[in-house]
């Protein structure tokens, strides 16, 4: 389902928009030359729309960053034309995508295929999911700090990789116990040097993990925010708390009808529900006050995130068949601290790494 920005909304005011341009513009400046160490000598195409506010602030961010680059805008010409704009790209070179929902070329899974062809890609997706008063969060999710990002990144891989439990404190007594070693964790931190793909979603910043034995997580978490059945942000009045035994969901307390519908569908497709995926999240500019309203970007967001549902494609599990796990929905914890081998990680609002 598509999220639509309402009508009676305000356009933000000149000033604003004016420092929003050049904000945008020195993020995605840095995006292009630090992360994705493009340069002159490779070709760019990109393709995007101009349905809403934000989707234009960007085109003209990388108008201004990428002179030389080829733009066609999505909704003028057809899905043929766009593919035949990818053809003449070689490797190492750039695709953008700026999009206000997600764009449609028949079968063809647009990211995947042109990591296939080695080219870099840049994906901005369901950009009208985000209001106007959500623009400036997602601006300054662009911007790309290398050292904090890869400092604490790798810094959080390394005590991830090494240790043999860990524990998420959402207050009120709540504590989540994770009683096995993890997953090698997976860096979103904007460093493909050791990597086959190069590029991905933007906004980024995370490190990703799930616990090996899923048996091994029990315990209760306070969650704030889920992700609703149509991927929007839903932030509760209050606090919702699950209640994990054996890596399943078997109860629920402050519960919503929104979220009762998610669990229900997650159940009714797999039988059961599990808690697979730990995320840390490590993008400063989202935080339980400063949400953005598609879940994809909002996951980014500086603290824990975990995914319910079996699907979680990185990982594979003895007790799940792949072609079976339909759902991951992302639920965000209440975090007051994170523990890895009872040292804490994570306290007020921070990576302590």
């Amino acid at each position: 389902m598509e999220m639509h920005i309402s009508h009676h909304q305000s356009t933000p005011p000149l000033s604003l928009l004016e420092t929003l341009a050049d904000s945008s513009a020195q993020h995605v400046h840095d995006i292009l030359s630090i992360a994705l160490q493009h340069n002159k000598t490779h070709s760019a195409v990109v393709v995007f729309d101009q349905r809403c506010e934000l989707a234009q602030i960007l085109c003209a961010a990388y108008q201004r960053c990428l002179p030389n680059a080829r733009f066609i805008n999505f909704d003028t010409v057809t899905p043929e034309f766009v593919l035949e704009a990818f053809a003449p790209l070689v490797a190492a070179d750039l695709v953008v995508l700026i999009q206000s929902t997600n764009f449609r070329l028949e079968a063809f899974r647009i990211r995947v295929e042109l990591f296939k062809r080695q080219l870099k890609v840049i994906e901005h997706p369901h950009l009208a999911r985000m209001n106007d008063e959500q623009i400036p969060y997602y601006v300054a999710s662009l911007a790309y700090d290398p050292n904090y990002y890869r400092t604490v990144g790798r810094a959080l891989k390394q005590r991830i990789d090494q240790a043999q439990h860990g524990m998420v404190d959402s207050g009120e007594g709540a504590q989540l116990i994770f009683g096995s070693a993890f997953e090698a964790a997976k860096l979103n931190i904007g460093d493909y040097s050791e990597m086959t793909n190069i590029g991905g979603q933007f906004p980024i910043g995370e490190v990703f993990t799930e616990a090996q034995d899923l048996e091994a997580v029990h315990g209760r978490v306070r969650i704030f925010v889920f992700g609703d059945t149509s991927f929007t942000v839903n932030q509760p009045e209050h606090p919702i708390t699950l209640i994990i035994n054996k890596g399943r969901v078997t109860d629920v307390e402050n519960s919503t009808p929104e979220f009762d519908l998610v669990l229900q569908q997650i159940r009714e497709a797999e039988g059961e529900i599990w808690l697979r995926e730990l995320g840390f999240g490590m993008n400063r500019a989202f935080s339980a006050e400063r949400t953005v309203s598609d879940i994809g970007t909002y996951e980014r967001m500086c603290g824990i995130h975990l995914s319910l549902g079996a699907k979680h494609g990185v990982y594979t599990k003895p007790q799940i068949r792949r072609a079976e796990a339909k759902y991951h929905v992302d639920v965000f914890a209440a975090t007051v601290t994170v523990s890895l081998d009872d040292a804490v990680i994570y306290r007020d609002g921070a990576w302590q790494v």
